[in-house]
């Protein structure tokens, strides 16, 4: 036809992103009605509410995407938005659930307001910082900051279940590990780009690897220190364990030396032997681990320590599913207690989605991770490569203790499941790091599309050629 102009490049990358979020949209949709039939057999009141903010949320994201970062990958937004979503799903769900068992408040609505304000901040950041590479000049500042945030917690009280996460401002509070580890993830970037030759030029051989010398050791051993003053002072295993883990494979990334995985490895796992011996909330969490079913045996056998029964009742809720779940809305995830609609909302869909639906959720972490990595490919700029493997890592290595803790592959740490679990700090942390990628991702296709389009320089003459041109 005529009439119609090839879409361009950015075009193309907009449709679709457009034409998957619809595809979200009707995903949460139909999930918020399915749950509601199956608990109340009626559609939920609110499902027109439901379907006009998750529109707009979307269309509002799209826009500002279109306008701001045109060149942007078009899976990511779709993909956060489809987790975010599900999350709402989820907490409308379990809502019901809590109430009824326990009278409880419900959550979704504050998980709502701070999906608008998550959402707000994305596109806000990706219309504001234009380049990327603006950050790296304030990385020393940022890492200050960092710093200041992972340690104020632990001059506040500790929580009811014994760790120290939350910095508490009046009624509010906020949970600062949830931004420090977009920090660290600049900080190191910015670190590495600037002192590459020196980590990976030097050192000795010893049993096939090039070990770094002691004086290059040292920033490994500095965060290796930080990581375990936050594990002892905070009792924050999760936080420790992504702190610890974005530097090491950045450092890998930055040199390509695998004697910096053998150094991190080892160091993590002396650490976190020593710590989880002497510390008394990090110990009961691996015996929880280690015998999780123990908290149903007599009051005068129970391995001390062990006041839990949450790391049972979520293996109870995945073998309830089995592999195709009781449905959504027909379980009974409330028997989790506290934790159901934070730390183990992932048993929720393991029980009533079944195995399908756990390795849907993580299919689709997984997606979000890989176009990470791709755009750090993509990237022109170090600071830029370094910078995605970072935010990439670290939900990464979030996702993994948070799914390994409830499903007993490792003792609990925490950490909430990004963008699908409650709580205001992660999902606007989370949306910030969207944010962030989706900076890369426009600036290296920016790029791309530059240097596609200028012209060929021309061969050089034989007479250029004999005179050396």
């Amino acid at each position: 036809m005529r009439g119609l102009r090839p879409l361009t490049a950015a075009g193309a990358r907009r449709r679709t992103e457009a034409l998957l979020l619809l595809f979200v949209i009707a995903i949460t949709v139909f999930g918020h009605a399915s749950a509601s039939l199956a608990m109340n057999g009626e559609l939920p009141t609110d499902l027109t509410g439901f379907t006009i903010s998750m529109t707009l949320l979307s269309l509002v994201a799209h826009l500002g995407v279109r306008r701001f970062a045109a060149y942007a990958d078009p899976l990511v937004l779709p993909l956060a938005m489809l987790l975010t979503g599900l999350g709402l799903v989820l907490l409308h769900r379990l809502d019901q659930g809590y109430i009824e068992r326990y009278g409880s408040e419900a959550n979704a609505p504050g998980q709502l307001l701070w999906t608008v304000i998550g959402v707000a901040a994305c596109v806000l950041t990706v219309a504001l910082l234009r380049d990327h590479r603006y950050l790296q000049r304030f990385m020393y500042l940022t890492m200050a900051v960092a710093l200041v945030l992972l340690i104020a917690p632990a001059f506040m009280p500790a929580d009811t279940y014994g760790a120290k996460r939350w910095i508490y401002i009046g009624p509010f509070s906020v949970q600062p590990g949830e931004f420090v580890k977009i920090m660290i993830a600049i900080f190191f970037a910015g670190y590495l780009v600037q002192h590459r030759d020196s980590l990976a030029l030097t050192g000795r051989r010893f049993l096939g690897m090039r070990m770094p010398p002691m004086r290059q050791l040292g920033p490994i051993i500095t965060v290796w220190l930080l990581a375990m003053l936050v594990l002892i002072f905070e009792r924050d295993l999760g936080t420790s364990l992504i702190f610890f883990g974005v530097f090491v494979v950045l450092l890998y990334v930055a040199t390509e030396r695998t004697s910096w995985i053998v150094c991190g490895l080892a160091m993590a796992a002396v650490g976190a032997f020593a710590v989880g011996s002497t510390q008394p909330h990090v110990k009961n969490r691996v015996q929880a681990w280690l015998n999780p079913m123990a908290i149903y045996w007599p009051e005068g056998t129970r391995p001390p320590g062990l006041t839990s029964d949450q790391s049972a009742q979520a293996l109870f809720s995945f073998g309830t599913g089995g592999m195709s779940g009781t449905g959504l809305g027909l379980g009974h995830p409330e028997l989790i207690k506290f934790a159901g609609r934070t730390d183990f909302i992932l048993t929720t869909v393991g029980e009533e989605l079944g195995l399908a639906g756990v390795m849907a959720v993580l299919v689709i972490y997984a997606l979000l991770v890989q176009r990470g990595l791709r755009m750090a490919l993509g990237a022109r700029d170090p600071f830029g490569k370094l910078l995605a493997v970072g935010l990439s890592t670290a939900l990464a290595l979030q996702v993994f203790v948070v799914a390994g803790g409830v499903t007993g592959l490792i003792p609990l740490t925490g950490k909430a499941l990004p963008f699908l679990a409650k709580g205001g700090s992660s999902l606007l942390a989370n949306w910030i790091m969207i944010a962030l990628l989706l900076r890369i991702s426009d600036s290296a296709e920016r790029q791309r599309e530059a240097d596609a389009r200028a012209p060929a320089e021309p061969p050089p003459t034989e007479v250029g050629v004999r005179a050396g041109v």
